[in-house]
């Protein structure tokens, strides 16, 4: 579990902010303030793993109270304005959101704080361990997906088809296939269309410009045939 804090000096930003992070199961609110001030003695009695920031605020904005702090958590910016943007990332937030925040956006910067973390806190014996899975938006739920479980995806406009080994049916979401190829682990997914993303484990058989997974079969794109080559060399 993340601990993690909001801010924000907008009550009903805080209460939406709230909501979002009720729906991610590895976040865990350990308190909201209404600015930078209140966060500081809120940082004195308890420690985060995460903040949720607002950046125009009265008093302290929400840049120069990062850089107020001597021990930095992670940081998530959420404000209306893109111009601060350069200056955030310069801080070396995690993401920046500009509202309003779509659920799918604000659970990809949540996905990228949880790599994060478990990263810096893996034991040094663990080297090659990772997160093995990551959380996708199905009709307002959060659906766990764990990356060995998936054969292919299917991309489909607006959405993505997630199919599954463990089910008949695939998981629908919305989200782009550049978003997802880039949640995925390279080593074992590999895109091979515009429209198709398929485990690289679970390919049984390669013919001139199509690749089956058992009777499924998937064209090869023209500009995906070389990342093809590659993994078929070194297969070789």
């Amino acid at each position: 579990m993340l601990r993690c804090l909001a801010i924000d000096d907008e009550p009903l930003a805080l209460e939406l902010l709230e909501d979002n992070i009720k729906q991610v199961p590895f976040l865990e609110l350990t308190g909201k303030c209404k600015n930078a001030l209140e966060a500081l003695k809120f940082l004195q009695q308890q420690s985060v793993d995460l903040i949720f920031l607002d950046i125009q605020m009265p008093g302290l904005t929400g840049l120069q109270f990062i850089q107020s702090l001597t021990q930095k958590p992670m940081f998530i910016l959420i404000t209306a304005y893109e111009k601060f943007a350069l200056e955030g990332f310069n801080l070396e937030v995690i993401d920046y959101l500009v509202k309003p925040v779509s659920l799918d956006r604000f659970i990809k910067a949540c996905n990228k704080a949880f790599e994060l973390h478990s990263l810096r806190t893996k034991k040094p014996e663990h080297v090659e361990s990772s997160p093995d899975y990551f959380f996708v938006n199905v009709e307002y739920s959060l659906v766990k997906v764990e990356f060995a479980d998936i054969q292919w995806i299917e991309g489909l406009k607006d959405y993505i088809k997630i199919y599954l080994r463990s089910s008949s049916k695939a998981v629908i979401t919305r989200l782009s296939m550049k978003s997802l190829e880039e949640q995925l682990p390279a080593l074992k997914f590999i895109r091979i269309h515009k429209s198709y993303i398929v485990s690289k484990a679970a390919i049984t058989s390669i013919r001139k410009n199509s690749v089956f997974i058992g009777p499924e079969e998937f064209p090869v794109g023209d500009n995906y045939k070389d990342a093809l080559n590659t993994l078929i060399n070194k297969a070789g």
